[in-house]
């Protein structure tokens, strides 16, 4: 499964997720990837965040963030 397919999921089952992914994914390249630069930041301080370290740096590529907001629809 693509990593932007786990996204959705997650996203589908849990609103709080949707809203934030639609929020970062409709952001332009840019802002996104400073906004992930800054989340990133914080996770590291955490011993277990190697996956969301992966996760947001798929979320940095346009595709799969132009996937994940078709996906999910507009922010409400």
């Amino acid at each position: 499964m693509e990593p932007a397919d786990v996204m959705i999921r997650v996203a589908e089952a849990d609103p709080s997720i949707a809203r934030v992914l639609r929020e970062i994914c409709g952001l332009e390249a840019g802002v996104r990837s400073l906004a992930l630069d800054l989340v990133a930041a914080r996770l590291r301080a955490h011993p277990a965040a190697d996956g969301l370290l992966e996760a947001i740096g798929h979320l940095r590529r346009d595709d799969v963030a132009r996937r994940i907001a078709e996906a999910l629809g507009p922010p409400a």
